[in-house]
Order: C-alpha cells, then structure tokens, then sequence
C-alpha cells in the first residue's frame, strides 16, 4: 500500500513540474528565396512547327521514245547529269537504215518531180501552138503536182527517220540529279511497255511539303482568336527547317502553294515551302522539322516554361501577392515559344510569377525575391 502511494506521489509532482515549465514555441519559417518574372502582354511572333518531307522542284522521268536495246549507259549513276548530256545509248541500226531508205526514197521523187517539170515545159510552148492538146497539158500539170506532193512525202518521212535515230540517243532534258538506271546493258526497251529508264531531278530549288490539319486550320477564324492571333496576308510566311542531325538549314523558304482543299482521307491541308539549295543539303525524301513564322501574337501574356507545373486541377504557377506570400493559381496554357509559355487564361498584367523556387515554395508561405526577370521588348529576343 505504501508503494502504490509513492507511485502516485512520483506522477502526481511530474504533472506538477510539466505544468509549470514555459510551452515550446518554434521559430518562425524563414521566407523561401526565389526568382521570379513580371508579366507584361507583347506582341511575340506565332512559330508553327511541321514535319515535312523534301520533294525535288522539277522531277522529269526519262523515257525511251523508240524500240531498242541498250548499248550502253553513259552516265554515273546518282551523279549530277547536265542538260542535253547523253544517258543511255540504244542500238541505232535499224533507224540508221530508215534514214538511208527515206534518203534514197526522197531522191527517188525528186528525180520524178524534175521529170515532170521538163516534160510540162516542153508541152506548154507546144500547146501555144496547138499542137498538143489541152488534156495533154492537164495530165503534165497534174503529173508535176504529183511530184511535188510526193516529194513532201518523202521529205517528211526522212525527218521522221532521222528524229527516231536521234531518239536512240537519251538526253537530260534538264540540269539536276539523277537517278539509278531502272535496265542494264542489252535489255530490250519497247516504249509502251518498260519505257521508263531513270529520272532525273532539280534539287536547287528543293520544295518541303507539310500537313495543316484541320484543327490547325481553324485557328485564328472566331473573333476571340481573330484577337490572339493575327495571320500574315497573302501567305507571307517565312520557313526554316531544322535537319535530321538538329542543325538549321541555312536558307530560308517562302511558301509557294498550298492546296484549296483538304485531304478526304487525312483531314488535313498540304502546303509547299520553296527553298534555295545550293550546297544541296536536303535531298528528296528527306524528312525535316518545318518552323513556320510570318503570324503574330498581340498583347500576349507568357512565362517562363520553368514557372509552370502540374498542379491537382491542371498546369498552376505561383504568384507573390502584396504581403509576399506565394499564392498558387491555376492556368490554361496555350503554345510555347522558345522558352515560354503562352497563358490563355489566368494571368493578368503585373503579375508576379514564381520561376526558380516552385518545388520549395508552399501555398500562403512567405517568400524572398531574389530576382526578378521581365521580357525583353525586342521581338528577336525572345
């Protein structure tokens, strides 16, 4: 018994000892540093970017126009070929023999026309005399026009058969870049059939065609986003590409083309850049990242991409509020540009957003500016 009272005794003044010690009072959280950036609306350029495939500006397929088999093929393949150089070589016997038998055909009516001509010239002074009759005088006029007739004849037939021997010869019609050669040596080429021997094709210009789908297309039609969004007039866009290997292609394309409806399958617009192509950088087939600029935004409101984070009810930055705490509010972002943002809704100008320190930073917690960024004015810069 006397132990049980000790043990109250014991707890009893340890209540009593507790009780009159002062309460633990923690310092106060010390602000978080952070950098931030102060919205201020400006008129930014609109960059669409594509992907797009390189097409040659001027593709010609070289085609036999006559029968015949391939003696030889005269040019590197994959090589540039000039104009009027010879590609392929067919077997030109046949037509060097049609030439001949056209030639020897054209003398032969010849030989009858001056014929014709000096037997009219010696009835015509008879006729005068009436020694010969006027049926006699028709029949050397007609056997003259006969002649001559038959002559043209004869003339166009050798124009044809020296246009065939001179088609044995295949020829580039253009400077550019060709093609492998689609038959080798001795194969037998019929027009109609396998005609087709390699192709040729301009790579300077080289046109890129891209796809506009057809939410794309509508952007800027209503009034709202007649206001965010000002399109450029005549299709006065600028293009630059980016290459497979990330560097930019020197040159910059315009837009030439774009087609007047949209594709039933694919739903969307094909348009076409034109670009010079000197060094011969991009190559037909290649595939190539399309930034299309010549739009722009007025009075638009960005940040940095850094501000933005995924917050429980969609992308969220914070702000300082005038007491400096940070406040989270939520955002409905629309494209980038470079390393920004485009807020559709949420922002307003003046605002003060939160860029390095969001991970750090807690809702109505106190904040220390380090830093504060505002955009360049000058377009270029951003």
């Amino acid at each position: 018994m006397k132990s049980k009272i000790n043990v109250l005794f014991l707890i009893g003044g340890a209540f009593w000892v507790t009780a009159c010690q002062p309460k633990l009072v923690l310092p106060p959280r010390p602000p978080t540093a952070v950098t931030t950036f102060i919205v201020q609306p400006q008129t930014i350029p609109a960059v669409f970017e594509f992907v797009g495939v390189a097409k040659s500006s001027h593709p010609v397929e070289i085609r036999a126009r006559v029968e015949g088999y391939i003696w030889s093929i005269d040019y590197v393949e994959g090589s540039a070929v000039k104009k009027d150089q010879i590609l392929f070589q067919l077997d030109p016997r046949t037509y060097e023999a049609s030439v001949q038998e056209a030639a020897g055909q054209l003398a032969r009516e010849e030989a009858i026309l001056w014929r014709s001509k000096r037997s009219l010239e010696r009835i015509e002074p008879l006729f005068r005399k009436n020694a010969v009759s006027q049926k006699d005088l028709d029949d050397a006029t007609a056997s003259v026009l006969a002649a001559e007739a038959a002559v043209i004849v004869a003339k166009g037939n050798l124009i044809q058969a020296e246009l065939n021997l001179s088609y044995t010869k295949v020829t580039s019609p253009i400077d550019g870049l060709s093609a492998r050669a689609v038959y080798k040596e001795g194969s037998l080429i019929i027009p109609n059939v396998n005609g087709l021997l390699t192709e040729v094709s301009v790579i300077d210009p080289v046109w890129v065609l891209f796809s506009i789908s057809d939410n794309q297309l509508l952007q800027g039609q209503s009034e709202q986003e007649k206001k965010e969004l000002v399109l450029p007039p005549q299709q006065e866009y600028e293009v630059r590409l980016q290459l497979a290997d990330g560097t930019m292609f020197p040159e910059v394309g315009t837009v030439n083309f774009s087609s007047p409806t949209l594709d039933q399958q694919t739903g969307s617009l094909v348009v076409r850049a034109t670009f010079q192509n000197p060094e011969k950088l991009v190559l037909p087939g290649q595939f190539v990242k399309a930034f299309v600029s010549g739009a722009v935004r007025p009075n638009a409101i960005f940040v940095p991409q850094a501000s933005v984070f995924q917050g429980q009810n969609g992308m969220s930055v914070f702000v300082v509020d005038k007491q400096g705490k940070a406040s989270m509010r939520n955002v409905e972002v629309g494209d980038w540009y470079k390393e920004y943002w485009i807020i559709k809704k949420g922002l307003f100008p003046g605002d003060v957003v939160i860029v390095d320190g969001t991970n750090k930073v807690t809702e109505g917690g106190a904040v220390h500016v380090t830093s504060t960024a505002i955009a360049p004015h000058n377009q270029s810069s951003l």
